[in-house]
């Protein structure tokens, strides 16, 4: 029995390797199989059917591990040799494959779709929303932060998944810098013709700097829109497409969005710098503090767009912006103050009216009140290092003593010493005034404001008194009567007893001398602030028209029995009062 049993133990060993070779012969035989199709999806290119041309790359990459794991195959050199040649081809094809795709796919975004993607406060449709600096940064705008923002799709969404699956091919296959160099540069020619459309230019500092004003605040007032547009849903849009893209590699994603971004940021960036670094001037001190404003809403953002090592120069470069920014508009803002005090213009008006100086400076405290929270924010990043930093009150404070202290000086330029305290009446009034209206109430308290309108009631009764005080002398008793005089004419209680005649009606004839003088003059001078006119008109009448009265009623009946009565008393005390509301009105009148 025994050689029987080693004969069918043989049959049974043999029967087992014959199973097991035909078993590896169909499995060999599959790969071939497997080959030849994917060799034909290879043959026919990603053109036709792409997903078809990758899913073949990826059964070549199955066959090519298969036969590296099984080198004893006697055709296993034979195969990978081929399988190898025919991924080399695929590799060609498909860097072809995915340059066509990007070329085709990144089309310039038309700034209407853009706009699209903004909040309608920020559409340049919307009628809330004009061009230029403050409208663009900061009226939206109780909360800019919180406006939604909607990136645009970039490619169509549908062709995402495809170039991801490109591009994770190339990469396993090593090709990652051809890969980023070909995504790169489609994308970044992309994004500048997006850029270009919507308006953005490369100008030189020097260009910047040479500009006329007017042009270059329309220009700052574009950059900003530009800025928020570039950061919030171009800048974004990248970055979202980046990490789909290249989804298998971080770093590359990172590299590939730096490569993208990198000038147009730099381009945008530029002419900040080159508006920061220009000649410092008031008029810019509000487009500083806009350009300031965004960069601040913006930094955050960028911070987390331009992540990574790879884009850490460019987080750089905007920050640097930013508190370049602050300093020139600090800067500015101290400039502001001495050259409020320091302003030597002579062409003082000669009807004492408010100053054009002390109009521009209380609308430039007026517009500094739009940026309170900015100011507050630029003053914190220039704090002093014992922790008292400027504060927008203190500042505020310095402005209007410097602007008081200028008026006083130029007050001096006037040589009638009435005129020059309706000059500072007038002036003080306007500011107080302004400064009751605005917020700046809040801001410098109302001890403040009392202790300016003491002055400028100060002010109006020094013109009182030095204006019309000779006049009033001639209305005084004083020197008029004498005892047994002659020429004594009785009058209710006899109160022209003893008055000379002759001296009473030089007495008159003084008087209207110098009223006629003083009402030719201050007809001419102006205040222009109805309520302040009213209130000194009043004033001057109650000092002028009860001394009047008095004194015709006194000395009246001994004119009123001479030659020519009127050639003496040519004013009723009625006809006075309404003469009176004439005073101030800027124009050239006749008693």
């Amino acid at each position: 029995m025994r050689p029987i049993q080693v004969r069918t133990h043989a049959v049974r060993t043999a029967h087992e390797n014959i199973d097991r070779t035909l078993r590896s012969a169909d499995v060999i035989l599959t790969q071939f199989d497997r080959t030849l199709e994917a060799e034909r999806e290879i043959q026919k290119g990603p053109h036709e059917n792409l997903q078809g041309f990758l899913d073949a790359v990826d059964r070549l990459r199955t066959i090519e591990r298969f036969f590296s794991s099984n080198r004893s195959y006697r055709s296993s050199d034979g195969v990978l040799n081929h399988v190898n040649a025919l991924l080399s081809k695929a590799l060609v094809k498909m860097e072809g494959e995915f340059q066509n795709q990007l070329s085709q796919r990144s089309k310039p975004m038309e700034p209407d779709r853009l706009f699209d993607c903004l909040p309608s406060t920020l559409r340049p449709s919307s009628e809330s929303q004009p061009e230029g600096g403050k409208n663009t940064s900061s009226e939206n705008q109780q909360n800019p932060e919180a406006a939604v923002y909607s990136p645009p799709a970039l490619i169509e969404p549908k062709f995402v998944p495809l170039l991801s699956k490109l591009a994770q091919q190339l990469v396993q296959a090593g090709c990652q810098q051809q890969c980023s160099e070909i995504y790169s540069e489609a994308r970044a020619s992309a994004l500048e013709s997006s850029l270009k459309n919507l308006g953005v230019e490369k100008l030189s500092k020097d260009e910047v700097q040479k500009m006329p004003w007017e042009i270059l605040e329309s220009k700052i007032g574009n950059w900003i829109h530009f800025m928020r547009i570039a950061v919030k849903l171009l800048f974004a849009g990248e970055r979202q497409l980046c990490d789909q893209v290249f989804e298998c590699s971080q770093s590359l994603r990172d590299k590939c969005f730096a490569a993208i971004t990198k000038n147009s940021l730099a381009t945008l960036l530029s002419f900040g710098e080159a508006i920061a670094m220009s000649k410092r001037s008031p008029e810019k001190l509000f487009v500083l503090l806009d350009m300031y404003e965004i960069m601040c809403e913006l930094q955050t953002e960028i911070d987390t767009i331009f992540v990574g090592e790879s884009c850490s120069q460019m987080r750089d470069s905007a920050l640097s912006l930013t508190k370049c920014l602050a300093q020139t508009a600090q800067k500015t803002f101290s400039d502001f103050e001495e050259a409020v005090e320091k302003d030597a213009t002579k062409n003082i008006h000669t009807d004492g009216t408010v100053h054009p100086l002390t109009s521009y400076v209380i609308n430039y405290v007026k517009f500094l009140f739009d940026y309170q929270s900015t100011l507050k924010q630029l003053f914190q990043e220039f704090k002093k290092e014992d922790g008292t930093g400027s504060e927008l009150a203190a500042v505020t404070m310095k402005i209007m003593q410097a602007l008081q202290n200028n008026l006083d000086a130029k007050a001096k330029q006037y040589k009638d010493p009435a005129l020059m305290h309706i000059f500072l009446m007038n002036n003080i009034h306007y500011i107080v005034k302004s400064v009751r209206r605005s917020e700046a109430k809040d801001l410098l308290g109302d001890d403040w404001i009392q202790r300016h309108r003491r002055i400028v009631q100060q002010n109006a009764n020094q013109y009182r008194r030095i204006a019309w005080s000779k006049v009033l002398q001639c209305l005084s008793g004083q020197g008029l009567t004498s005892s047994g005089g002659s020429g004594q004419v009785g009058s209710e209680g006899g109160n022209s007893s003893g008055a000379s005649r002759a001296a009473v009606k030089e007495r008159f004839r003084s008087f209207n001398v110098l009223f006629e003088e003083i009402y030719q003059k201050q007809c001419s001078w102006s205040v222009p602030d109805t309520e302040l006119r009213e209130s000194l008109r009043l004033a001057v009448a109650e000092i002028l028209l009860p001394a009047y009265r008095s004194f015709i009623k006194r000395f009246g009946p001994l004119i009123e029995n001479s030659k020519a009565p009127g050639k003496y008393v040519k004013h009723t005390p009625e006809q006075l009062e309404l003469l009176l509301g004439n005073l101030f009105e800027g124009k050239q009148e006749r008693a």
